[in-house]
């Protein structure tokens, strides 16, 4: 018998931290610039991302994909008081905390992206920085502002919240809100020709080459400054001083400059070239294109005499394919930042290679200001500019005494005054009147963060879901994947389920599964029944269940499971089991304030033969022992198997409990404290096992809060904890009842939302909005469940959708209400989605087992007179009915639903129907929607100033794409009431 173990993707690709971060992020190193002599100049420690090598991969230039190109904390996703506070009605308090540190604090009432689920934000407004979090809202219950800071860990005051009424305060925090950083960058370009080993010889080329120019067609479009009236990065656009061109750009709503050496002043006297120096010696990231061949010397970091670089790009042209070549130095103290480059860094797409380079640059440059030397920076700024808004704000708040300082979150006052209540709706008038023009004037100057995309229209994310159940009629309990389908335990009993096919009645609801694990591989079910004392852990085989399915026979009940319960386990409450079993499984039962350590006998090896020999209606109870029982001080509510490195006397479990995670050596039993936390209220959610350089380390997550702790185990003794570099934190912008490890992606699961983050760094890449959403299993494919609003009259069912166009989940593209409101006949129901590991970890995965459905010959619909039909949120429609919402959506926006726009005019013949309904004075366009500021005459500074140069890739796209037919991601950005439409 063949021996082979494969484990759940998920547990191979989610545990290997280290491996990715060290591999795909670079090593430091110390890099030594000489002279022609030898001599030592300059010395630094830098991190060099240099891609993999791996000499016994074969590599095809021009083959190479990635799905993991991402802007890290974009600004339309972090920007919270532009986006969803400015020119709406909401709150802002001042107070001081224990410490009499000023703080403020800002609070509304939003809608979900038109998605009909409201919640509170609330933004903390600190010296040490900003705070955000969601709170769940509830007509029936008061939010107070001491239960929002409480949630934020802020719970002891010197001076109690008070309300700020005055409308000006807006224009102060969106200036504290800037602080975060600036939404637009300005990028150093030095030209190198072979052989120049000096910054000096660097910046004296007067000219590049012309493969140097076609790079910079390529990064942007050659502008003359005299003149310019967009983001200028510093230049002088009014007398040339800073040269007469340079090179412009836009990508996804972000201005950039380049600061091109060889169109810098030049001067023949002066040889250091200072003017040239004072501005790209000036920039945090700085381009270095070097002419040569691969064996000539090549450039570092130490060439270059500058204290505020952190970030250099060497790049590299390759005539002989047309190819680009990339590598990235990183200052020491840089955090890690992606996208890690593909092995090898050779790009023969120029499109690709400008979006990966510019996404690369801006990240680089956002990480950058959260090293040490930046960031206490924007912490004195920051302090100073809170603590004088407080003193100006203080005296008037004495002055005052105004019960609407008292009261709780509400538009208007109960049983209040009609004098007051009409003083208060006059006040919320002028204060909406000052946030909506404050919000214009911030978009016009071009420092508004937005989410209209200049590139990448199509691109496809990696967490688009598919829709895998439409209509689901059962609640669901738990679930786990078991190949292609899913095994899901509902209020019905235990069903498995598959793309369009009948559901299949595995056990009946006699049997109530709370916890389950399908390990393929080992031909093992177990799962956690009942509740209370009488909950029992139970272990199948697979093999047998899979034999029932096919041979339908009688349908399993409680009352046949006798003799697949294990021993000891009567009263567990929770289990865990071992990420990487391939040496043993190890099962860790928890029985009150008790752990109960059961292992399998056999190998995975020895199970195959064994499980080959024996009858498969005879239970797998025999092939777990007993092992020891562990004693804690209370029930945990969290418990995950750590495996050491050596597998002998140091494999340990996390246990939570408490205000605190705790390490329990397996071996000995002995526990440490791991991680204290530190809030009035802990709500634990998950502790999940990673590694870094072979050693455990865990990300530990509670309330708002990732933490990530490196473990070292001792042999036979207790761990060692210790703070260590690589630890690192993060929050969440709402509490999750779980959270996923896919990586490079780390997802948390709210009621709401789905937030996307990093792992390496915690940095937020997309935020989804997915109302009434609950996770099912993710321990290889991630399948949810959520709320979808679904047509009737359709009766398509979801292969013919697969064949029309990927069904997707609805939390990919965002569609607004006024796309909704156009469909008729909704009804709201439940789905099932799934989010293929396979596109979140960028590669091919191949299952170790079929599906247990795909013998079965279907002749039934899986539920009679329910068809599986288009799911409006998540636009799997066809491509004429995506054009046509697009179209009557734009049309809605702009008021031309009077005066439709004919398909058979041309461009001018539109341009000129648009001007004429819109306002001779302002030039606003009519808009539906009351709180939206729409102008069509209005363009932003960025799409105004975006030329189009036929070498700039992005304007040719988007020249190609018709507004009434673009992607989902424009429908997106014209259906956001919180983003101003400019276009």
């Amino acid at each position: 018998l063949q021996c082979f173990f494969s484990s759940s993707v998920s547990e191979d690709l989610g545990c290997r931290r280290g491996e990715f971060s060290r591999k795909h992020y670079g090593s430091v190193e110390l890099l030594i610039s000489s002279d022609a002599d030898g001599a030592i100049q300059r010395a630094g420690r830098f991190r060099v991302e240099n891609g993999i090598s791996d000499e016994n991969t074969d590599y095809t230039p021009g083959t190479w994909h990635r799905t993991d190109v991402h802007l890290e904390n974009p600004e339309y996703h972090t920007r919270w008081y532009f986006k969803y506070f400015l020119g709406k009605v909401h709150q802002n308090y001042i107070g001081t905390d224990a410490e009499k540190n000023p703080f403020f604090l800002s609070v509304v009432l939003s809608d979900q992206n038109n998605q009909r689920v409201p919640q509170y934000r609330s933004i903390l407004w600190r010296k040490t920085g900003t705070q955000k979090i969601c709170l769940p809202y509830c007509p029936t219950k008061t939010l107070s502002v001491k239960s929002i800071l409480s949630a934020m860990s802020l719970d002891k005051f010197e001076k109690s919240p008070r309300e700020i009424l005055d409308p000006e305060i807006q224009k102060d925090l969106l200036v504290l809100e800037e602080q975060e950083g600036s939404v637009n960058f300005k990028f150093g370009v030095l030209y190198a020709k072979d052989g120049q080993l000096t910054d000096d010889e660097m910046f004296s080329n007067e000219t590049g080459s012309e493969s140097f120019q076609r790079f910079l067609g390529l990064m942007g479009d050659k502008i003359t400054l005299k003149g310019w009236t967009g983001y200028r990065g510093g230049l002088d656009t009014k007398n040339d001083t800073t040269g007469s061109f340079s090179v412009y750009t836009v990508y996804q709503g972000h201005e950039i400059m380049f600061h091109v050496s060889t169109m810098l002043p030049y001067s023949r006297e002066n040889k250091q070239q200072v003017e040239r120096k004072r501005h790209i010696g000036n920039d945090i990231v700085t381009i270095v294109f070097q002419e040569g061949e691969e064996s000539s010397p090549v450039f570092k970091p130490s060439m270059i005499r500058s204290h505020f670089t952190h970030i250099f790009a060497l790049v590299r042209y390759n005539k002989q394919n047309d190819s680009y070549r990339l590598k990235i130095f990183s200052e020491e103290s840089v955090p890690l930042f992606g996208p890690p480059l593909p092995s090898p860094p050779v790009f023969t797409n120029h499109r690709e290679f400008r979006d990966f380079v510019l996404v690369k640059l801006i990240n680089a440059e956002k990480a950058t200001l959260e090293t040490p030397t930046f960031a206490q920076k924007r912490q004195r700024t920051l302090d100073m500019l809170i603590r004088s808004l407080y003193q100006d704000l203080i005296p008037d708040l004495h002055k005052v005494n105004n019960m609407l300082n008292r009261r709780s979150f509400s538009d208007v006052l109960p049983e209040s005054p009609k004098s007051t209540r009409k003083k208060e709706e006059a006040r919320q008038a002028e204060f909406v009147r000052l946030g909506q023009a404050l919000k214009l004037k911030t978009a016009l100057k071009g420092d508004a963060p937005t989410n209209l995309t200049t590139t990448s229209l199509c691109k496809k994310e990696p967490w688009e879901a598919q829709s895998f159940c439409n209509n689901f009629p059962h609640e669901v309990v738990c679930a786990d994947s078991w190949g292609q389908s899913l095994l899901v335990s509902t209020d019905a009993g235990i069903l498995l389920v598959d793309d369009d096919q009948p559901l299949v009645q595995v056990f009946d609801k006699t049997l109530q599964i709370k916890q389950m694990h399908v390990l393929e591989a080992l031909d093992l079910l177990i799962a956690r029944t009942d509740k209370g004392k009488e909950s029992r852990l139970l272990v199948f085989r697979l093999s047998a269940v899979q034999k029932d399915i096919e041979t339908k026979q009688t349908i399993r009940s409680k009352y046949d499971c006798r003799e697949n319960k294990l021993e000891r386990t009567k009263g567990c409450h929770l289990y865990a089991i071992n990420t990487h079993h391939g040496s043993g499984l190890r099962i860790v039962v928890a029985i009150r304030n008790k752990l109960l350590l059961v292992t399998k006998k056999y190998s995975v090896c020895e199970s195959l033969t064994s499980s080959s020999q024996l009858s498969s209606s005879d239970s797998p109870v025999e092939e777990f022992q007993y092992i020891r029982e562990i004693c804690l001080s209370d029930p945990p509510v969290v418990v995950t198997l750590v495996d050491g490195p050596t597998g002998d006397s140091d494999n340990m479990i996390c246990v939570a409990y408490r205000h605190q995670f705790d390490l329990v050596n397996e071996s000995t039993g002995e526990s440490c404290k791991l991680h204290h936390v530190e809030a009035s209220k802990v709500n634990f959610v998950a502790a999940i096992d990673v590694y870094e350089d072979g050693e455990a380390g865990l990300l530990l997550c509670y309330n708002y809060v990732c933490q990530y702790r490196k473990v070292y185990p001792v042999n036979g003794g207790s761990p060692l904890i210790q703070q260590s570099a690589s630890d690192f934190h993060f929050s969440w912008n709402q509490v999750p009842y779980a959270v996923v490890c896919a990586f490079p992606y780390i997802l948390a699961f709210t009621i709401d939302s789905i937030e996307i983050r990093l792992v390496v760094n915690g940095n937020l890449v997309h935020t989804a909005i997915v109302p009434e959403l609950q996770l099912v299993a993710s321990r290889s494919d991630i399948y949810f469940k959520a709320t979808a609003a679904v047509s009737g009259s359709s009766n398509s069912n979801s292969k013919e959708m697969s064949s029309r166009s990927s069904p997707q989940t609805p939390i990919t593209y965002e569609v607004s209400e006024c796309a909704l409101s156009s469909l008729e006949g909704e009804v709201p129901c439940k789905n099932l989605y799934k989010i293929p590991l396979s596109n979140l970890v960028g590669r091919s995965i191949e299952r170790p087992l079929k599906s247990p459905l795909v013998p079965k010959v279907i002749t039934t619909p899986i539920c009679s007179g329910i068809a599986s039909i288009p799911v409006t949120h998540s636009l799997s429609l066809s491509r004429m009915e995506i054009k046509e919402i697009a179209s009557r959506t734009r049309k809605e926006l702009l008021g031309l639903l009077d005066e439709p726009i004919p398909k058979t005019e041309g461009p001018q013949k539109q341009k000129r129907i648009l001007q004429r309904q819109s306002d001779p004075k302002k030039g606003a366009v009519r808009s539906t929607s009351s709180d939206r500021i729409i102008s069509s005459s209005l363009e932003s500074n960025s799409e105004k100033r975006h030329l189009s140069s036929s070498s700039n890739t992005d304007t040719v796209a988007n020249k190609e794409e018709s507004p009434l037919s673009s992607s989902p991601f424009q429908l997106t950005s014209l259906c956001d009431e919180d983003i101003i439409d400019l276009k």
